[in-house]
């Protein structure tokens, strides 16, 4: 238990209740007294009365002013003071880095005062700050790894294509390697810039009306030479034409890693789904594959950044591309769901809202353009 003289803090130069307001109340108090015993002076004769009789009135109203001060000094101290003092030496050594700090009520939940309030807001708000803090140096953590491993990879092909009597298929080798890292690079910086961007809202989803299903079918046709080479089966069920109200540009982002990874996680001679769905309770856009599914723990960390739950894929990505489409279906009011299980696949369901009922001819111009 800390001792109350940690507490002082030598920038005070002044305490909230300091002795003068309790001299200023003793004060009070003994005029009060005097002229109470003036009033009752005037009503009772004082000559009757034996002189140590009134010296013991006068003793016992001096007393009694002496006991209200000094109670009142105690009970100030003791519920107003004192948690201030404690107040203000949590919010230094949290102002120092140290989140540990936790501050307990001096009352029950059901006697709870605004002190008590205060520190259990200010409990709160440490509990945040430490959790950010944790965030913020995984996310240095991880930052620095993703980048030092392409970084490494070009310094290391690079070196290599300065040997002497290098074949040129071992020329093509080193500089087709060198290129996918610093490929994969401008990505990572790209995604993070984005992501950055996306969590600071200063880019703010633009919405219009356009044709989902063939933004759909332009994102899957991006992944035709992959899914090809690897034999997979693509399978699509989806309306000819569905209307939605969206940022387009921040959408084609949520299909295109939805996609990538289904594609990605899915062995060869597997079958990735394209399903969309209109329902009453709005528009529904599901990417299922057969691939290596994932484990509950897994699926409870998925959309944190720079997390990869499969690390034998880690070299085809960087851990935030999931994070970019929550943060872009939470500015757009969508949501996504995930069901999976350890080898036998997953299934990835955006949720997006009904655009308001309009007249669909003034949709066409849209597409003529």
């Amino acid at each position: 238990m800390e001792k109350r003289e940690e507490f002082q803090d030598n920038r005070v130069k002044r305490k909230l209740f300091p002795v003068s307001m309790f001299l200023v109340t003793f004060v009070v108090f003994g005029l009060f007294t005097t002229v109470q015993m003036h009033i009752i002076g005037n009503a009772i004769d004082y000559q009757s009365i034996p002189l140590h009789s009134q010296i013991a009135i006068f003793v016992i109203w001096l007393l009694a002013a002496v006991v209200f001060t000094l109670w009142t000094r105690y009970q100030i101290t003791r519920h107003y003071q004192k948690p201030v003092e404690e107040f203000s030496e949590a919010a230094r050594r949290v102002a120092s880095g140290d989140f540990s700090v936790y501050l307990s009520p001096h009352h029950t939940a059901d006697k709870s005062t605004h002190l008590d309030v205060l520190f259990t807001d200010f409990n709160k708000m440490v509990e945040e700050l430490g959790s950010i803090e944790t965030l913020k140096t995984d996310f240095f953590s991880n930052v620095s790894h993703e980048i030092k491993t392409p970084l490494a990879v070009i310094q290391n092909n690079a070196e290599l294509l300065q040997l002497p009597n290098l074949t040129e298929e071992r020329r093509q080798e080193y500089t087709k390697n060198i290129l996918h890292a610093t490929k994969r690079l401008s990505n990572l910086i790209m995604n993070m810039l984005k992501l950055n961007k996306l969590e600071k809202q200063a880019i703010k989803p633009v919405p219009k009306r356009y044709d989902l299903c063939a933004q759909l079918c332009d994102c899957a046709l991006q992944f035709e030479d992959v899914w090809e080479k690897k034999g997979l089966e693509f399978e699509v069920d989806m309306e000819e034409r569905r209307t939605i109200e969206a940022d387009q540009g921040l959408m084609e982002l949520v299909w295109t890693n939805l996609l990538s990874n289904a594609v990605k996680f899915t062995p060869a001679g597997g079958t990735v789904t394209l399903i969309e769905r209109c329902e009453e309770t709005g528009i529904t856009v599901t990417v299922s594959d057969t691939g290596c599914g994932m484990s509950d723990e897994v699926k409870r960390h998925i959309f944190d950044k720079f997390y990869q739950g499969d690390t034998s894929h880690s070299t085809e990505g960087n851990g935030l591309g999931l994070a970019l489409v929550k943060r872009i279906l939470e500015l757009s009011d969508g949501h996504i769901f995930v069901e999976s299980q350890a080898g036998k696949g997953s299934a990835f369901t955006v949720r997006l809202q009904k655009p308001q009922e309009r007249d669909e001819d003034s949709f066409k111009p849209e597409l003529e353009e």
